[in-house]
């Protein structure tokens, strides 16, 4: 048995989210990306799978344990922080609507059709004006 398996019977017997994982890490100052954390989580022969080293359980099981437990200033009851993590995934996720691209409409004031040349005009002079603000040394001396 693997750190990996460690972590995901961990996961699976606190019932906790990618983002409590990442909450509970954080608590011990260890900062580590989603991405990250779905990685150690990945199937052993997939090509995104990282292993999980002993400095992110070790830092996850110390986080864990303020998570559950508090600390001596403020402790904590370790079932009813159990029962909150089970009521955060009995609710549903919130779904941030985006509002449709407004792009590809055609322009209403001016009854012309979209043109895709002209869009692409725009952006071109859009992005040589930030590219023409920022100038590069790479790191040779300035005369």
């Amino acid at each position: 048995m693997n750190n990996n398996d460690v972590l995901k019977k961990l996961r699976v017997a606190l019932q906790l989210r990618d983002d409590q994982i990442m909450e509970i890490l954080e608590l011990v100052d260890f900062r580590i990306s989603k991405g990250e954390i779905g990685n150690l989580f990945r199937a052993e022969d997939h090509k995104d799978f990282i292993l999980c080293g002993d400095q992110i359980l070790r830092n996850f099981l110390n986080g864990l344990i303020i998570h559950l437990r508090g600390t001596k200033e403020e402790p904590k009851n370790p079932t009813d922080v159990l029962a909150d993590n089970k009521k955060a995934l009995d609710k549903p996720r919130e779904f941030i609507k985006k509002e449709p691209a407004k792009d590809f409409k055609k322009p209403a004031s001016t009854g012309k059709k979209f043109n895709y040349k002209d869009k692409e005009k725009d952006k071109k002079k859009a992005k040589i004006e930030i590219v023409e603000k920022v100038k590069f040394n790479n790191g040779k001396a300035k005369k």
